[in-house]
């Protein structure tokens, strides 16, 4: 089989970031396939369909919360089981109107290089 790798959103698939994408609901409207085994202990493909708010206890129920009513840039770093994470969520939007919003997990390590550029 040949992938059409111009095909939309054909580089997100393998992506190695977990790539979540909710509608203003907060219902999961599509998962990449490290967001898939990410989540696989909740559902992993099944959550797509439910409500990001049904996986999240508290307190990042509230905090998730508070940025879909914000619709503001949300970025974090979170460690878990010896892996540290930045998360990035961020609203997305369809011809200038809000249409939900995304989240972005990517590993990265716990010290990393930090460049300052200038121009």
């Amino acid at each position: 089989m040949t992938t059409d790798l111009h095909a939309p959103h054909a580089w997100v698939r393998e992506f190695r970031g977990a790539v979540t994408v909710c509608d203003p609901d907060g219902i999961i409207l599509e998962m990449n396939e490290a967001a898939v085994a990410s989540n696989a202990a909740e559902g992993g493909r099944k959550l797509i369909g439910t409500n990001v708010l049904d996986c999240h206890p508290e307190p990042s129920l509230t905090k998730l919360r508070e940025f879909m009513v914000r619709r503001e840039l949300n970025v974090y770093t979170v460690e878990k089981r010896g892996v540290k994470k930045l998360v990035y969520q961020t609203p997305w939007h369809v011809d200038g109107r809000y249409a939900g919003f995304l989240e972005v997990v990517v590993e990265i390590p716990f010290a990393m290089p930090h460049f300052v550029r200038t121009g």
